[in-house]
């Protein structure tokens, strides 16, 4: 959807809109038709039929990512020495250089933007250009976790501040769902507030509820996990992801640990 999302939207040609999402024009072609016969959920990711069976280690597959995030941006080829050298020197069984350029082509395309080209590139291609106020109700909803500034006793009586996931319309500013919970925020805790918000509430002075055309989020694991995904793909919810770390209206760059540039090379600094 990130790379036909322009085209469906915003009318920009198929062909600018394959460059812009790194893809060639017929699979952009490919995607679209599956989309205009399926929908969302035909573009939903299913597991491969050999998962499970590959012998390459997730250690090397890590490796391959690592490099290709790599600035100035390295060819495949030279990703695909550099990886079986240090295979070699491991003992994994060394990735053909078709591997290695399907891994590197896998990579999310504003994730490769913004380690190649900076911070400013990935507003102007994927944040600033898609961002814009809904027009209705239940146009667009924001999911957001909030850590509150209260304490609370756990089962084991441990003073502890609570998790709130809100489920946010863009349009009204009403809140169509939540949840408290204790805990790190996860993908189930996001899927409980998602679905209160699309349920009908039974007090009648909370009327927000229904289907949103968009689902707006950041980055987090909870966000992205297949489950969620696999809900909007299910209930035709486009979801949408914000810059990485950012909130919609204060989009910043996330620095450290945290931040998935560093997660995603921090395997291949190990062997430079």
């Amino acid at each position: 959807m990130t790379v036909l999302r322009p085209h469906l939207e915003h009318g920009v040609p198929l062909t600018r809109a394959a460059a812009a999402g790194g893809v060639s024009v017929r699979t952009a072609r490919r995607w679209l038709a599956a989309y205009r016969a399926g929908g969302p959920a035909a573009l939903a990711r299913r597991p491969r039929a050999d998962r499970g069976t590959s012998t390459l280690p997730s250690e090397c597959v890590e490796l391959v990512e690592g490099l290709a995030l790599r600035r100035p941006q390295p060819s495949t080829a030279h990703i695909h020495r550099t990886v079986t050298t240090i295979a070699d020197q491991r003992g994994w069984p060394a990735p053909s250089y078709e591997t290695v350029r399907t891994i590197v082509g896998g990579l999310d395309p504003g994730l490769a933007t913004l380690a190649h080209q900076g911070a400013a590139a990935y507003r102007d291609r994927f944040e600033l250009v898609y961002r814009r106020e809904a027009a209705r109700p239940n146009e667009v909803w924001q999911a957001d976790h909030t850590e509150l500034d209260l304490m609370i006793l756990d089962a084991a009586g441990t003073p502890v501040r609570p998790w709130l996931t809100t489920i946010l319309d863009d349009r009204s500013r009403a809140v169509a769902g939540y949840t408290v919970f204790l805990g790190d925020p996860s993908a189930l805790q996001t899927s409980l507030a998602l679905r209160q918000a699309i349920w009908r509430k039974t007090d009648p002075r909370w009327a927000v509820c229904g289907l949103p055309d968009v689902l707006y989020s950041d980055h987090g694991a909870d966000f992205t996990s297949a489950h969620l995904e696999q809900v909007c793909a299910d209930t035709r919810i486009r979801p949408t992801l914000g810059m990485v770390g950012s909130r919609r209206a204060d989009a910043r760059l996330p620095t450290g640990r945290n931040h998935p540039h560093h997660r995603a090379s921090a395997l291949a600094q190990a062997f430079r």
